[in-house]
């Protein structure tokens, strides 16, 4: 599903014109993506929780050249699913 195929299917679910379905499903997006850049979490009881990961600074090798390179320390979104989400992908 991509993300107009998920804007239709809100509009459907829930009785919405589709520019109104689209205006919510940015909102949502943008307003988790606020809350990551701040550091903070976004927990959907039922659904999962967004977070941000640090990764620490490396080294690495180039595979072309052998040379070795320093990979910079960085920030990661994660998304750890939750149980309701869990169980309704395996049954």
């Amino acid at each position: 599903m991509n993300k107009q195929e998920l804007v239709n299917a809100v509009a459907q679910q829930a009785d919405l014109p589709k520019t109104k379905a689209q205006a919510a499903v940015e909102a949502v997006i943008e307003s988790i993506k606020a809350s990551l850049k701040k550091g903070d979490e976004v927990r959907l009881v039922g659904f999962g929780t967004f977070s941000v990961a640090k990764r620490a600074a490396t080294t690495g090798r180039n595979p072309r050249t052998g040379e070795t390179i320093k990979i910079a320390a960085s920030k990661q979104a994660k998304f750890k699913a939750g149980k309701e989400l869990k169980d309704a992908v395996n049954s």
